[in-house]
């Protein structure tokens, strides 16, 4: 059964901001060692920063994207922030592929 991790966000979580960024990086660094790993993971929103390259999270996305998990970026998220063309990690897609991604995969888990 393939898996979907959706994020919209830079933190992980409700409360404390600073937590909730240090816990997200925590569960890309541990997604990273363990198996079976997701198909693929969509940013939407604020999420898509994750993949710029001041991203603090960028060398544990990248050890994702290394491993063969798509990172995908929402195209419209990334023209809302002025991130077209600066991701540094994944690449980018549309919400028609968003959509296809989350009604084809078994399972969907929203950070």
């Amino acid at each position: 059964m393939s898996t979907l991790f959706v994020i919209g966000g830079e933190s992980m979580g409700s409360g404390d901001a600073g937590l909730g960024k240090k816990i997200l990086g925590t569960f890309f660094h541990t997604l990273a060692t363990l198996d079976p790993k997701p198909e693929a993971i969509v940013f939407y929103n604020a999420g898509v920063r994750l993949l710029a390259p001041s991203s603090p999270h960028l060398d544990a996305l990248r050890a994702l994207d290394d491993q063969g998990i798509e990172l995908l970026a929402c195209v419209t998220c990334l023209e809302f922030f002025g991130l077209v063309g600066e991701i540094a990690a994944g690449r980018v897609t549309n919400m028609r592929e968003i959509v296809q991604q989350m009604l084809g995969a078994g399972k969907v888990v929203t950070l």
